[in-house]
């Protein structure tokens, strides 16, 4: 039998529970300190909310925010996926693999068909499992924003892929940002359940409103220190910055590595 046909009857199962067990979720603090740490994890007092990569432990005492990539692969994960899952990776004209030219290490999945999008959650579903199981308060996903990017992926394939995320995700008592997609911040709150989001350089690109209109406060906003658009002091004065707003580095190191940036509005 098709390992994957009870994959997508759960999709349908999920989407189904999403509204129901929302209310019993717990969004991130307006307030109090916070640092985005995908670069590597570091421990620092005092920190209210605090987002890590999947492979990383929460920080004890943080509202923590666990990262997965939920629409293209990790990197050094692409040749599992074409071994195991090949059919869930987007392909070119010629049949090779698209990658995002902007990460080169990592292939763009393929949610278009229900068979597809049960391939990616027999991946990623466990990885969602695991944010919670680690003591994460929320998880967020990322590269919503793949359709409209490469000409292959279908938009509703992706928002049923997005929609299966957030019923995951509620189910496990998980929270649920949307990450980035300034255009879809209205259709990602109201269609998809997204709980709040996280946000990057939106001073730099001009979309704060579109974020604070969709979701309100629950906003995480991340600014760095290459593109900023002003100084970070005019940043933190725009009547549509996110209650929680920091300047980071590129590279998101941790803090006491070379080239680390953190600053946060007041």
């Amino acid at each position: 039998m098709n390992r994957l046909w009870p994959a997508v009857a759960a999709i349908a199962v999920l989407a189904g529970c999403a509204s129901a067990t929302a209310d019993a979720v717990r969004l991130p603090p307006e307030t109090g300190a916070f640092d985005y740490q995908l670069g590597g994890a570091s421990d620092v007092p005092g920190l209210a909310v605090v987002a890590r990569d999947a492979s990383q432990r929460p920080q004890p005492d943080a509202y923590g925010i666990c990262y997965v990539n939920g629409f293209q692969t990790q990197p050094g994960d692409g040749d599992e996926w074409l071994a195991r899952h090949g059919d869930a990776v987007l392909r070119d004209a010629s049949g090779s693999p698209v990658v995002d030219p902007d990460w080169p290490d990592e292939y763009v999945l393929d949610p278009s068909t229900p068979q597809q999008r049960a391939a990616i959650l027999d991946v990623l579903g466990p990885v969602v499992e695991g944010c919670a199981a680690s003591g994460f308060d929320a998880v967020e996903i990322d590269n919503l924003d793949t359709f409209t990017r490469f000409g292959g992926v279908d938009r509703s394939g992706a928002f049923d892929l997005a929609r299966a995320y957030v019923a995951l995700a509620h189910r496990n008592g998980l929270a649920i940002g949307q990450k980035n997609a300034a255009e879809w911040a209205g259709a990602g709150r109201r269609e998809l359940g997204f709980d709040f989001a996280v946000v990057e350089e939106c001073a730099a690109y001009d979309e704060c409103a579109a974020y604070a209109d969709a979701y309100g406060p629950h906003v995480l906003q991340i600014e760095y220190a290459d593109n900023l658009p002003e100084s970070f002091d005019a940043v933190c004065d725009a009547p549509d910055r996110a209650p929680l707003t920091i300047l980071r580095d590129r590279d998101l190191v941790p803090a006491g590595a070379a080239g680390h940036v953190y600053a946060q509005c007041s």
